[in-house]
C-alpha cells in the first residue's frame, strides 16, 4: 500500500471505526510479533482465528476483501453509473471501484468466492461478480441507499435489485406502450411548436421519459388499489402531463394558447402552466385511480406542503389514517430547485411528524442539469441535486433519461418501496433540457458547450425506435405510423377548435364540495349553540380522568370555568374557543388546529391537551365530549411557517367540512410563509376557482415587545382584499370569536379567515362576554358603543384591543362626549351594518379613526377612504402612531409613553394633538 492510501493512524482507534485496510495492517503486524498492537487489538484478533477455526487464514481475506468490493459497489457504484445522457461515468469513479484498489489481483480473477449478492448463485468467479456488479450499480441506474439506517430497508431494495441487476426484461407489449408514451410527448411538443411559435409552454422535450414514468406509475397504483394520487408539480412538461396522462381534452388545451374573451372568464385566470386538473384512470386490468394534478403558482416548490395537506385529508376521508396507503403523493420537481428552495427540506421534515405524516411521497426531479441559465456548480453545494433527500435516508435512484425502460423501472420499484415502508423515496431522472428555460430563450448565450451536445443529440423517442428496430419487436413502418396518426388526430382537434369553442366543463365545487359554490354574503349565519350542548362541552373540558395527575394550576381554573358555564357568567376568550370546538365536534364537525407550541397555546391559555405530570401520558379533553362526536386534532408543528401553512392550506382546500387552523406563535411569524399566503391563500380563487376555509390565527398587539412581537402585519392582509377574497377580523369579544369560528362550516361558501388574535386580551378582565351571548347571539360585524351613548360629538371608531384602553379612559375621564364603535370584521367590508350603526350618532362633529399600530401599518391606510366617503360632510382624522419602518419600538418605555399619548389624543381635539398621533403625510 503506497503512503498516500494509508489511513491515518490513531492512538484512540476501535476495531468498530478503523477502516478494512488499517485492519488488514494491524492484523499483519499482530501476526509477526503480538506485542506490536495494543491488548484490545490482541483480544480481537485472537477471537478471529478462533473464529476461523481450520479455514485457511489467506483463503479467508479474499473474501473479505471480495465482501469489501461488493459492499464499495453498494455504496459507491452510483458514482460511475451511466446516468447522464450527455457524458460519460466519470473515470475516477470507475478506477475507485476497480478490484485491484481491494486487494484482489488477476490471478483471483477466476477464483470463485461467496459473492454475497440476493437472489444469484451463492458462489461464483470473481469476474462474474465483477460484472454482476457492474451491470447492477454502474449501469443506467446508479443507487445511494445506504445512507439511511434502516437495514430492513437496504436488504429489501438489494432483494429486488440485485437479482435482475436493475435491468428488468419488459414484454413486447410493455415495451409498445413505453413507445406510445414517448411518441405522445413528442408528437406534443412538436405540434405546439410548429402551431404556437414563440408561445411560452415550458416544453418537456430532453426530459419526455418522464411521460412513461408517470402513466406506468399511475397504472401500478391503480393495480395496487390506491384510490387517488395527488400530484404536484412545476410548469417544465405540465401541459404534456395534464394532455397525455390525466386526459385534458387537446382542444381545451389549444382553446388556452388562442386569445380569450374576458366576458366568458369568471376571475382573473392563470396562465395555462399553473392550472389544475383531475381524471379517473382506468388501469389496463380495470382498476381505477383518481389522479389529481394540483394548481400551483410560479413559485417554484411551494406547492409540495399543499400536496401533502391535501393528501392527508384525503387519507382521512378514505379511512386511510393507520396504514396511509390508499392516497400517494407524488411531487415532481425540477433539479435547481430541489437543491435551492428550503420548502423541499421543510417537506421532508413534515413527512415523520404525527401531524403531517401521509405514509411517504415519491418525488420525481426532472433533472434537466441547469437552472434558468444557472449551471449546477453555481446552484449547488453538493454533488447531487437530491442530497437533501438523505436528511430522513430516504433512497435515491439516480437514473439516465435516455434510457426510458431503466425510468419506467425505477418508477415501479419507487412506488412498491414507498407502499412496503411508509416513507419517501426519491427519483433523480437525469436528462436535459433541449430548449432555453422557454420557448424564446437562448441557452447558447450562456452554456454554449452544453447546448452544443445538445443540438447533436437525438431525442428519446428516436433512440428508443432504435433500440426495439434491433431487438426485432418494431417495424420501422409501424414507428412512424404511431407517430403520424397521433399527429393527424391533433390536427382533427385543433380543426374542430377552429369550428366551435369547447365545452369547459369546470372541476370546482364538485363532490365534498357540492353545494358551496355560492358567493359571500353578509347575511348572518346560524351559529347559536343550546345551552344544554355548552354544558356538556363544559363537562368535557373541566372533567380529570380518575387517577390523571394533572398540573395544579390548570387544575385550579377547571372549577371557574364549570361554575361560570353553571351560573350563566363571563366567559373569557379561551374558553370560548374551546366551546366553539367542541361544539362542532358534537354536530359531527371535526377540528384541526396546528402551529407552533398550539396544544398549550403559546401564552399558556389554551391547554387543549393535558399531560400526566407523573407518566407524560397526555390526554385531550375534548375527545371525550359524547358518543358519536367527531375528532379534535391538535398538533404541534416544526418551527416553519410557509411548510405548515401550506400543509394546511392544503388539508383545507381538500376538506371543506373540517374547521381547519392555522396558528402563528405571534402573528409577525406568518412572515415567513408569504409566499403560501400571496400565491394560494388570497388568490387561489381568482385564478384557479378554488378557495379553502383554512383560519389563520396571527396573535397581534402592541404591548411593548419590540418589533417582531407586536404587528401581524394587518395592513398586508388589507393589501391583499379584492373580490371577496377572504375574511379579514380584529376582534374584541369571545362571543365574537366564538362565532366566528362556527361560521366557518355554517356558510354555502368557504373563505379563507384571518384573525388578528389577541395576547394580553386573553386574560383582560373587561375581555368577557355572558355565556347567553354565546347560546342567543350571532357574528357581529360592527359592535355599537356599549353604552350607546347616540348623543356623543366625538364618533371614534377603533379595532382590536385599543378599544379596551380607550375605554378605560373613558370611564376615568367620566367623558360622555366621546363613543366608541367597533369594526371587527375589516373585509369583506361591512358598509351596510356600519352604516346602520354610525346613523345613530347625529351630533357628531368630528370623526376620528383610532389605532395602536403606525400611520402606515394597521388598518387607517384601508379604512381612510371608506370614512371619508361615509362621512363626507365631517372631519375624520387619524390618532395613532407615527409612520414608522419598524412594526414596533423595542423599549417598553418608549412604547408606554406612545401609548399613553395615543389614548389621551382620542379625548382631546385635534388642535390639542400632539404631531406624533397625528400620522404627519400618511393622515
Amino acid at each position: 500500500m503506497s503512503s498516500s492510501e494509508s489511513p491515518v493512524i490513531r492512538k484512540a482507534a476501535s476495531p468498530v471505526s478503523a477502516s478494512a485496510d488499517f485492519i488488514e495492517e494491524l492484523y499483519a503486524r499482530w501476526k509477526e510479533d503480538p506485542d506490536s498492537v495494543s491488548s484490545d487489538w490482541g483480544h480481537f484478533f485472537r477471537g478471529f482465528e478462533m473464529g476461523l477455526g481450520d479455514a485457511d487464514p489467506r483463503a479467508e481475506r479474499g473474501q473479505l476483501r471480495v465482501d469489501r468490493l461488493v459492499e464499495a459497489y453498494r455504496s459507491r457504484g452510483h458514482l460511475a453509473a451511466r446516468t447522464d445522457p450527455l457524458g460519460d461515468s466519470p473515470a475516477e469513479a470507475q478506477a475507485h471501484l476497480e478490484f485491484k484498489r481491494f486487494g484482489l489481483g488477476e490471478d483471483e480473477l477466476d477464483e470463485e468466492f461467496e459473492t454475497g449478492l440476493k437472489g444469484g448463485p451463492s458462489r461464483a468467479p470473481l469476474r462474474q461478480i465483477i460484472e454482476t456488479l457492474r451491470e447492477t450499480y454502474c449501469g443506467s441506474v446508479g443507487v445511494e441507499y445506504l445512507h439511511g439506517s434502516h437495514r430492513e430497508m437496504h436488504d429489501w431494495l438489494e432483494e429486488q435489485m440485485e437479482p435482475v441487476g436493475n435491468n428488468p426484461s419488459f414484454q413486447r407489449s410493455k415495451r409498445l406502450e413505453i413507445l406510445r408514451q414517448l411518441t405522445d410527448a413528442e408528437v406534443f411538443e412538436n405540434f405546439l411548436q410548429r402551431r404556437y411559435p414563440g408561445q411560452k409552454r415550458f416544453s418537456l422535450e430532453g426530459g419526455e421519459s418522464l411521460l412513461p414514468a408517470m402513466h406506468f406509475f399511475i397504472e401500478a397504483a391503480a393495480d395496487a388499489e390506491i384510490k387517488e394520487v395527488v400530484v404536484g408539480m412545476a410548469h417544465r412538461g405540465r401541459l404534456n402531463v395534464l394532455a397525455n396522462i390525466l386526459n385534458k381534452p387537446y382542444a381545451e388545451i389549444f382553446y388556452e394558447f388562442e386569445d380569450v374573451d374576458p366576458a366568458a372568464v369568471d376571475g382573473d385566470g392563470d396562465v395555462k402552466y399553473h392550472r389544475g386538473y383531475s381524471s379517473l384512470h382506468q388501469s389496463q386490468s380495470g382498476a381505477e385511480v383518481k389522479v389529481s394534478l394540483t394548481a400551483n403558482p410560479s413559485h417554484l416548490e411551494a406547492v409540495d406542503p399543499v400536496v401533502l395537506g391535501r393528501t392527508r385529508a384525503k387519507q382521512r376521508r378514505h379511512d386511510d389514517i393507520k396504514e396511509r396507503r390508499k392516497v400517494v403523493p407524488l411531487l415532481l420537481h425540477g433539479d435547481a430547485a430541489f437543491s435551492g428552495q428550503g420548502l423541499v427540506a421543510e417537506a421532508f421534515n413534515l413527512s415523520e411528524l404525527p401531524g403531517y405524516r401521509t405514509g411517504g411521497t415519491v418525488h420525481i426531479v426532472v433533472n434537466n442539469q441547469i437552472g434558468f441559465t444557472t449551471s449546477p456548480g453555481e446552484a449547488r453545494s453538493t454533488l447531487y441535486p437530491t442530497d437533501v433527500a438523505k436528511m430522513v435516508g430516504a433512497p435515491i435512484l439516480h437514473v439516465n433519461g435516455d434510457d426510458p425502460e431503466a425510468v419506467v423501472y425505477v418508477t415501479e420499484l419507487a412506488l412498491r418501496f414507498r407502499q412496503k415502508f411508509s416513507k419517501d423515496v426519491v427519483i433523480d431522472l437525469v436528462c436535459y433540457r433541449r430548449h432555453g428555460h422557454n420557448e424564446g430563450d437562448e441557452p447558447r448565450f450562456t452554456q454554449p458547450q452544453l447546448y452544443k451536445k445538445i443540438e447533436n443529440r437525438p431525442p428519446v423517442r428516436e433512440l428508443y425506435v432504435d433500440y426495439l428496430l434491433e431487438c426485432c419487436e418494431l417495424s420501422q413502418e409501424e414507428a412512424e405510423k404511431e407517430h403520424d396518426q397521433f399527429n393527424q388526430r391533433l390536427q382533427e382537434e385543433l380543426d374542430t377548435l377552429e369550428e366551435n369553442e369547447p365545452e369547459v366543463v369546470p372541476q370546482a365545487f364538485g363532490e365534498l364540495w357540492e353545494g358551496l359554490d355560492k358567493p359571500y354574503s353578509h347575511e348572518p349565519a346560524d351559529t347559536q349553540v343550546s345551552y344544554d350542548t355548552l354544558v356538556k362541552v363544559s363537562r368535557a373540558l373541566t372533567t380529570v380522568p380518575e387517577g390523571f395527575a394533572l398540573n395544579p394550576k390548570i387544575k385550579r381554573a377547571l372549577g371557574k370555568r364549570m361554575k361560570a358555564v353553571k351560573e350563566r357568567k363571563d366567559i373569557d376568550w379561551p374558553f370560548a374557543e374551546l366551546l366553539a370546538f367542541g361544539s362542532l365536534l358534537t354536530e359531527g364537525l371535526p377540528v384541526r388546529l396546528s402551529g407552533q407550541d398550539s396544544a398549550r397555546g403559546t401564552f399558556s391559555q389554551r391547554h387543549s391537551v393535558w399531560q400526566d405530570t407523573e407518566t407524560q401520558e397526555s390526554y385531550i379533553p375534548l375527545d371525550h365530549v359524547g358518543d358519536g362526536q367527531e375528532r379534535f386534532c391538535v398538533y404541534n408543528s416544526m418551527l416553519s411557517e410557509a411548510g405548515v401553512l401550506g400543509f394546511d392550506f392544503g388539508y383545507a382546500y381538500s376538506e371543506p367540512h373540517m374547521l381547519v387552523l392555522w396558528e402563528a406563535q405571534f402573528g409577525d411569524f406568518a412572515n415567513g410563509a408569504q409566499v403560501i399566503i400571496d400565491q394560494f391563500i388570497v388568490s387561489s380563487q381568482s385564478k384557479w376557482k378554488r378557495t379553502a376555509g383554512l383560519v389563520m390565527l396571527l396573535p397581534h398587539g402592541y404591548e411593548g415587545q419590540g418589533p417582531e412581537h407586536s404587528n401581524a402585519y394587518l395592513e398586508r392582509y388589507l393589501a391583499a382584499c379584492a373580490e371577496d377574497n377572504i375574511q379579514v377580523v380584529n376582534l374584541t369579544t369571545p362571543a365574537n370569536y366564538f362565532h366566528v369560528l362556527r361560521r366557518q362550516l355554517k356558510r354555502p361558501f368557504r373563505r379563507p379567515l384571518i384573525v388578528m388574535a389577541p395576547k394580553s386580551l386573553l386574560r383582560h378582565k373587561l375581555c368577557v362576554s355572558p355565556l347567553d351571548d354565546l347560546v342567543e347571539g350571532r357574528f357581529n360585524e360592527v359592535l355599537d358603543d356599549p353604552s350607546k351613548n347616540h348623543k356623543a360629538k366625538r364618533l371614534v371608531l377603533c379595532s382590536g384591543k385599543v378599544f379596551y384602553d380607550l375605554l378605560q379612559r373613558r370611564d376615568e375621564k367620566e367623558d360622555d362626549s366621546v363613543a366608541l364603535v367597533r369594526v371587527e370584521q375589516f373585509y369583506p367590508y361591512p358598509e351596510t351594518q356600519l352604516r346602520q350603526v354610525v346613523e345613530h350618532y347625529s351630533k357628531v362633529e368630528e370623526v376620528v379613526w383610532a389605532q395602536e399600530e403606525s400611520a402606515n401599518r394597521g388598518g387607517w391606510m384601508f379604512m381612510q377612504p371608506r370614512l371619508r366617503r361615509l362621512f363626507f360632510d365631517l372631519p375624520v382624522h387619524y390618532v395613532g402612531r407615527d409612520p414608522s419602518s419598524s412594526p414596533a419600538t423595542g423599549y417598553h418605555t418608549v412604547h408606554k409613553r406612545e401609548q399613553e399619548e395615543l389614548v389621551e389624543a382620542v379625548f382631546q381635539s385635534e388642535e390639542q394633538r400632539p404631531e406624533a398621533v397625528k400620522g404627519g403625510d400618511w393622515a
